[in-house]
């Protein structure tokens, strides 16, 4: 088995097409057999439509040019059924194709369907022909036309449950053409529906919620804004209550996240709070690094505990993303992942220690002297902290900060009222939702 591969906790909340992307990361790393990763593409294709693709694979893993007669039977049941859906379709994709005619179209659905009735005969079984055909497509691997179809549907559907699950069928296809904007408006728009809906029951909001968050890892870990969008959402109460429930995993993403980001380390504080309550649930290196280093203060773990990390990062699909650059490829997110993590441990060494040795320093750090006392010297100056390097002694002399009582005062205000806020939201939507 890979080091700390969640594949099998992740795929299961996810569409069956996004776990594609998940093995392809896997096949690359080479963490399993290139046979069973083969093996496990072929099962997931067995349940969709991409019959030629599955052919294919079929071929390599076997070292054949035959395929099964099953594979042969069912691509000629798919072209069939495409066939067929299309032309249940094609009134209503005609009417949608015509510029002109989609300028009459209103944000009043029950207009339109009325309009599209009595003009152009297209009735509520020509709208239902055309979610069937967007799904199709979508099970086919044609995610650019499952795409449009299904927006255009959500335009005339007046079915909220069909209209919400033709939103997550257009997030996952944006998701798959790596439209990472057009992905994190479609993920704001369904998460504003999960939190307002009237679901038949808690349970059903919270898997929702589960499913959310686990897709929007591959939107959070490749946007520009990801790393401040992450966790925005997964520290809101509802979700961080879902991560708590069923999702435990999640941790290793917020806490990564966390770490990389720099403006957010306000957070840190909360996180390791989370980090603590589940620890008989969840551990991992990165959360059982943060343990390390701000509970335990254990700096000899942390140092071993940083090294699992680099290895976790790189075995994680989300995480260990790679940039080819020439004749070299990088991980960014490993590099930043490290080069915060000894940050975070040397700023709280100089915190809890008065005196300092810069070779021992140096030595942990793997530099040269000289080198290490500019790193120490910047890192002195970028975090604030009051302290003077000795040259002679080769020492770096950490001075006593106060604590401004009045400005830890207003801050814990500040963090309350915000509570106080989401706490009271949470309770009057529901039951304004109920009226």
């Amino acid at each position: 088995m890979a080091i700390c591969d969640f594949t099998s906790r992740i795929a299961p909340h996810l569409d069956r097409h996004l776990v594609f992307p998940l093995l392809e990361f896997l096949q690359e790393r080479e963490l399993y057999a290139d046979d069973e990763i083969l093996k496990a593409k072929i099962e997931l294709l067995s349940q969709t439509n991409m019959v030629d693709y599955a052919m294919d694979i079929h071929k390599t893993l076997y070292h054949t040019e035959q395929v099964p007669q099953e594979m042969v039977d069912r691509r000629v049941e798919v072209v069939a059924r495409l066939k067929s859906l299309e032309e249940s379709a094609a009134p209503l994709m005609s009417f949608l194709q015509n510029a002109t005619l989609v300028q009459e179209l209103r944000p009043d659905k029950q207009y339109n369907i009325q309009m599209l009735n009595d003009r152009f005969q297209i009735g509520v079984d020509q709208i239902e022909a055309l979610y069937q055909y967007a799904k199709f497509q979508f099970e086919c691997g044609n995610y650019s036309r499952a795409a449009d179809y299904l927006y255009q549907y959500r335009a005339l559907c007046t079915n909220s449950d069909r209209s919400l699950s033709a939103l997550w069928g257009k997030l996952a296809a944006e998701i798959l053409m790596q439209n990472w904007d057009i992905a994190l408006e479609e993920l704001n728009r369904l998460k504003e529906i999960i939190d307002s809906k009237n679901f038949a029951s808690p349970l059903n909001q919270l898997q929702n919620r589960i499913w959310l968050m686990h897709w929007s890892l591959f939107i959070f870990f490749n946007h520009e804004n990801g790393r401040n969008g992450i966790i925005d959402l997964f520290f809101q109460d509802r979700y961080l209550n879902a991560i708590q429930t069923n999702a435990h995993h999640l941790l290793r993403y917020i806490a990564t996240a966390v770490i990389i980001n720099k403006r957010r380390r306000n957070m840190l504080k909360e996180l390791i709070k989370v980090i603590q309550q589940e620890q008989h649930y969840y551990r991992d290196p990165i959360t059982e690094f943060l343990e390390c280093l701000y509970v335990n203060y254990d700096f000899e773990s942390a140092q071993k505990k940083l090294r699992e990390c680099e290895q976790v990062i790189l075995n994680d699909p989300f995480l260990g993303k790679r940039i080819e650059d020439g004749d070299f490829t990088t991980v960014p997110l490993r590099d930043e992942f490290l080069e915060n993590a000894r940050l975070f441990i040397f700023e709280t060494y100089c915190r809890i220690h008065q005196c300092i040795d810069i070779s021992m320093l140096a030595e942990k750090l793997n530099m040269s002297y000289d080198e290490a006392e500019l790193w120490i010297m910047n890192l002195v100056r970028n975090s604030k902290l009051e302290a003077k390097i000795n040259s002679a002694s080769g020492t770096v002399i950490m001075g006593t900060s106060y604590l401004n009582v009045y400005e830890q005062i207003i801050e814990n205000m500040k963090n309350l009222n915000m509570r106080t806020y989401v706490l009271a939201k949470n309770i009057l939507e529901p039951a304004q939702a109920a009226r």
